[in-house]
């Protein structure tokens, strides 16, 4: 029954065998060919001497479908020989004829043989020549078999198929098929991203909509929007060729994974090769779009890579990209040296240098809005804890360019514990997924599991996505005056080793810590030790080495989890007491490194004295940092280099330590103590001589005559004076004029506390009563200086953490000593200039009978001999010795501090 080759090439005499390629099939019995050697030309070819059930949108007969199909599959994309027999009598562009398959097979005639096409009856009179009626007869006898076996169109029944072109409900419909795979065959070729489907859902019923390819968008083609032209985007036919080429009628798999704005559906379109849309990135005719990184959830990673590889290679779309200004790229080791904000880090290198970073493609908590404000706290604590002093790894991804006043920074993905920190933080809630610009190449590199983190948060409603609000914390500043710095001191000075955060580095030995548990923040000063200066700001000075003990107390304490014992207050409302970062004194460690120097009167009044005096040796032994250029030999020589340098200079000076316990040089100077600090009982002292106290009452009596009109440019003013200042300030107990120096200013009182430098007593004055100090040729410290020297009462330690016994020695000493003229011997000066004095008064008992006040003052029980003694007191073994005779009578009496028993034995 089958029609030999030989009989067909005898249906006509002058045959011609052309080649095509099939781009579509119209139908059972039609096919759209398209030249080999020209693509663009198409020409419509129907099968001569038959037809097939008619298939359109309009009208689709029963069995249409199924006999398209099996067209279909035969020859879409398919090389072809075939000829005409004849052509359409209306004109119009069609041809009729004849096909061969690649294998041999003969179209129309397997067509007919599966009952998927009919004999056309009125085409017998296209019949014109024998060989044409012989073929023509053949074809109807297969029919008649085809029809007895009830094949293909024949069927008495499952022909007819739903089919529905209109998706009203597009997200319910994705809802159902999400996670489905489900068969499908490309109708037609819209652009490179949007294809129309036609999803086989069952046998019987079937839709055919328009779907977007997921995770692309390829250049737009050219369009008429209501009237309106727009052009076609650069490469938009090629990247629609590219796709027609291979997905044009071929079964696909189409997974549904959500829907547009627009409302379409967004699938993942699958040729048995492989995705659709990782060829066309590959190719550069289309790039990655960042709204379906959610749905395609670790796929996208693939896809990028698939741009990333177009791109390299400045393949369609980005021939003429323009690389990026990157930074690095390579991943380096660092440590986290603090937290600016929840997005912004501060990384120190391996090198040492610092470099603030950004965490790519994220955003913390927005500080304009209301809702995200309140847990911008809580998102930079989440880092602070988990980050701080931590080593990670730094991958620098690009570089954010300067705008609306924030500076060219870099953007970076930042691996802590093989954790993604960007990742986490999106995670909980603290940060959002910046939607980068199309042309946007400095983004995070975990972009995409961003995405999805974020819409995970979101559901969750984890973090800021939260419906509630978190209460803003705000600490009770304890620091804020003195007053109230002490009031707050006697309840710390309980509690030991108080959990602490570092939240700001003042200086080397000066913080402000935060104590959660408290809901309150303080001034930290650290005892027993004294740290350089460091800048205040760009025009300051620091004092040396003061810059590299506020870097090293930056790179050690700041943002840290620290532990605070505290111990008094000193006369700014600062906390004096001791840092513990990872349970070591930092004192220490300052000390250790040559950035502080021990404060000896106040260490020894401490439980750190000894290893703070041994971190000192060490610093000295390895000449680190202040000990630089440090002499061992010349040592016993500075006692008398600071003498040099105070306001009255002697024959004879007092000596530092040696090592023997022969008597030293007397220094002794004539003093009146014009002040007693109630809290440690240090002094405050004038030299008296003929010299120094005609030159101050002079001085005095010029400087108040000044000031009772003084000119309007020296009036008082209702603005606050500058700290540390030399001002003219008005003394409430005789409402005169002296000079002072202005330590901190309270504006909500409008008072300044101010150091009265000529006397040394303090007080605050309100700003009316504060002006210029006048013209510093004639008042200020280069015409005189500062008359007030500090003093400390030699071989005597105070009480000072018992409030009542330091009381009671404040008292002894301004019954006996304060306003009186009196004989200081000099034991030791201190590098900054602090005297350790025997104060004796010459006509302590009457008829001239001199008195020692520190031996007075041990035997009263008010002071004890210090249990460590530093260097210099060990060289003083007879004064020593004979105090601890006036300190064992005390004991034996209960006097004073010994009224309950040794205080040293708890």
């Amino acid at each position: 029954m089958n029609i030999t080759a030989d009989e067909l090439r005898g249906i006509t005499s002058n045959a011609v065998l052309d080649k095509g390629r099939v781009k579509s099939v119209l139908s059972g019995d039609t096919v759209i060919l398209t030249s080999i050697i020209q693509p663009g030309i198409e020409k419509i070819f129907s099968l001569a001497y038959v037809t097939a059930p008619r298939f359109s949108r309009e009208s689709e007969e029963p069995f249409a479908f199924q006999s398209r199909d099996f067209l279909r599959r035969l020859t879409v994309g398919k090389v072809v020989q075939f000829y005409t027999v004849y052509k359409a009598p209306s004109g119009a562009k069609k041809d009729y004829g004849v096909m061969f398959l690649q294998k041999g097979e003969l179209l129309p005639q397997i067509g007919i043989a599966e009952g998927w096409l009919k004999v056309r009856k009125e085409s017998r009179g296209k019949v014109s020549t024998p060989e044409e009626e012989t073929f023509f007869k053949k074809l109807e006898e297969q029919e008649k078999v085809a029809k007895k076996d009830f094949k293909g169109a024949w069927a008495l029944k499952g022909g007819s198929i739903e089919t529905t072109y209109d998706l009203p409900d597009a997200k319910a419909f994705a809802e159902k098929y999400t996670g489905e795979s489900i068969d499908a065959i490309v109708e037609r070729v819209v652009s490179g991203d949007r294809v129309i489907l036609r999803l086989l859902l069952s046998q019987s019923k079937h839709m055919q909509i328009i779907v977007a390819i997921a995770g692309i968008r390829a250049p737009k083609r050219a369009s008429n929007v209501e009237g309106r032209e727009y052009p076609a985007e650069p490469l938009a036919d090629e990247s629609s060729q590219f796709v027609d080429n291979r997905l044009n009628q071929r079964n696909v798999k189409a997974d549904i994974l959500g829907v547009s704005p627009q409302n379409q559906l967004i699938c993942a379109v699958k040729h048995p090769n492989g995705s659709i849309a990782e060829f066309i990135l590959k190719a550069g005719l289309a790039r990655c779009i960042d709204f379906h990184s959610t749905l395609l959830g670790a796929k996208m990673k693939t896809l990028r890579q698939a741009e990333k590889y177009a791109k390299d290679n400045k393949m369609g779309i980005f021939k003429g990209l323009v690389e990026s200004k990157k930074s690095g790229g390579q991943e380096a080791e660092a440590t986290v040296s603090r937290i600016l904000r929840p997005d912004t880090i501060v990384v120190r290198m391996k090198a040492g240098s610092e470099k603030t970073v950004q965490l790519s493609s994220i955003r913390g908590p927005k500080l304009r809005d209301g809702k995200q404000t309140p847990f911008e706290p809580e998102a930079k604590e989440y880092l602070r804890k988990r980050l701080i002093g931590k080593h990670v790894k730094v991958t620098i991804d690009g570089i954010k360019p300067a705008s609306e006043g924030y500076e060219e920074r870099e953007v970076a993905t930042i691996i802590s514990g093989n954790k993604n920190v960007a990742l986490a933080l999106v995670e909980t809630g603290y940060a959002s997924v910046i939607r980068h610009r199309k042309d946007d190449d400095d983004r995070s590199p975990y972009y995409d599991e961003l995405v999805a983190a974020e819409e995970t948060a979101v559901t969750e409603q984890k973090g800021m996505w939260s419906s509630t609000v978190p209460a803003v914390k705000a600490y009770q500043d304890y620091s804020e005056s003195l007053q109230k710095a002490k009031l707050q001191c006697s309840l710390l000075q309980r509690q030991k080793k108080i959990p602490a955060i570092v939240d700001y580095v003042k200086s080397g030995s000066r913080f402000t810590v935060l104590i959660p548990r408290e809901n309150a923040k303080l001034t930290l000063v650290l005892s027993g030790i004294h740290a350089p200066r460091s800048a205040r700001n760009p025009t300051d000075k620091a004092e040396p080495f003061g810059q590299e003990a506020h870097d090293f107390a930056n790179r050690r304490c700041l943002q840290r989890d620290v532990e605070i014992d505290v111990e008094n207050t000193d006369k700014q409302g600062g906390f004096i007491g001791v840092l513990y970062v990872n349970h070591e004194n930092f004192a220490k460690l300052l000390v250790e490194e040559g950035y502080a120097t021990v404060h000896a009167y106040s260490a020894e009044r401490s439980a750190h004295a000894n290893e703070l005096f041994a971190a000192e040796e060490k610093a000295k032994e390895a000449r680190k940092g202040v000990w630089h250029d440090h002499d061992p030999a010349a040592e016993e020589a500075n006692g008398d280099a600071s003498a040099a340098t105070t306001n009255e200079p002697t024959a004879t000076s007092a000596t530092t330590a040696s090592t023997g316990s022969a008597p030293a040089k007397k220094d002794y100077r004539d003093v009146i103590v014009t002040h007693i600090d109630p809290s440690t009982c240090a002094l405050k002292f004038q030299h008296v001589s003929p010299t120094t106290s005609q030159a101050l009452t002079n001085l005095m009596s010029a400087f108040r005559t000044f000031h009772v009109s003084p000119p309007s440019n020296s009036s008082s003013t209702t603005s606050p004076p500058n700290t540390g200042e030399i001002v003219a300030a008005k003394f409430s107990d005789d409402n005169e004029w002296y000079r002072a120096r202005v330590r901190r200013n309270d504006r909500d009182a409008k008072t300044s506390e101010v150091l009265f430098i000529d006397y040394g007593n303090s007080e605050s004055v309100a700003w009316n009563d504060i002006r210029p100090l006048g013209p510093q040729d004639r008042f200020g410290t280069g015409k005189l200086k500062a008359q007030a020297v500090d003093a400390m009462l030699s071989f005597c330690q105070f009480p000072t953490v018992k409030p009542e016994y330091i009381a009671e020695a404040e008292a002894f000493l301004r019954r006996n000593i304060e306003g009186k003229q009196l004989v200081a011997s000099v034991d030791f000066i201190e590098k900054e200039g602090t005297l350790w004095v025997t104060i004796y008064d010459p006509n302590g008992r009457g008829e001239g009978e001199e008195v020692n006040v520190n031996e007075e003052v041990v035997g009263e029980g008010l002071a004890m001999v210090p249990r460590k003694l530093k260097a210099w007191e060990q060289a003083r073994g007879a004064a020593i010795k004979k105090m601890k005779e006036y300190e064992e009578e005390a004991k034996g009496e209960r006097m004073g501090m010994w009224e309950y028993g040794d205080l040293t034995e708890d």
